[in-house]
């Protein structure tokens, strides 16, 4: 295989194996709404991965900016037959369409092309992962729009391109999620990091 594509992070709230889409765009062009501060903190989920495995995942959210969140997504990647912790880190945005709230989330992909004997050619992109979020008490409610949303698979130069199909798709009644992707967290006291012996 020439061309190997690695992701430097996984987007919020995916689970091992899953295709969310990737955006060159995202929902909304630049950030608005002022951060929520009942969104910071701990969240901690359990999640079915799809396989027989089962994962554990926690996103840690915090202030960014006025209007911008740094989350940190834990969790676990799969590295040949071996799983392994996983930590990413992710800004991210809301914006909302009617009275649901999503937020873009941005991330890196690395794109490394072997060239014989040559050094491999790496590039880097920014891609934004995109999930709905709902929070009611200590429970935070994230369902990730799927790789397939749009039946015409096109290519979204734009976020107001972008957002017509994905307003589009939900006024149809379509599902542009999935269970899979579906996951539920709860607040709880940030972990203590065990001091290394």
């Amino acid at each position: 295989m020439t061309l190997k594509k690695l992701l430097l992070s996984l987007p919020l709230a995916v689970v091992l194996y899953a295709c969310p889409f990737e955006s060159t765009v995202p929902l909304a062009p630049h950030p608005a709404e002022p951060v929520d501060t009942t969104l910071f903190g701990y969240w901690y989920g359990i999640v079915k991965d799809g396989s027989d495995y089962f994962g554990v995942e926690a996103l840690d959210i915090e202030k960014h900016s006025d209007s911008v969140y740094a989350i940190t997504r834990y969790g676990k990647a799969v590295k040949g037959d071996i799983i392994l912790p996983d930590t990413a880190h992710f800004t991210g945005y809301v914006s909302y369409i009617g009275d649901q709230r999503f937020m873009n989330i941005e991330g890196s992909v690395v794109i490394t092309t072997l060239r014989g004997r040559k050094p491999p050619e790496i590039k880097v992109y920014k891609v934004y992962y995109l999930s709905s979020m709902g929070r009611s008490h200590d429970t935070l409610s994230v369902k990730t729009i799927v790789e397939k949303f749009s039946p015409s698979r096109q290519f979204f130069n734009s976020p107001e391109k972008l957002k017509q199909e994905v307003i589009d798709m939900l006024a149809q009644g379509k599902n542009i999620f999935d269970d899979l992707y579906s996951l539920s967290y709860r607040k709880i006291a940030k972990p203590t990091p065990m001091k290394p012996f």
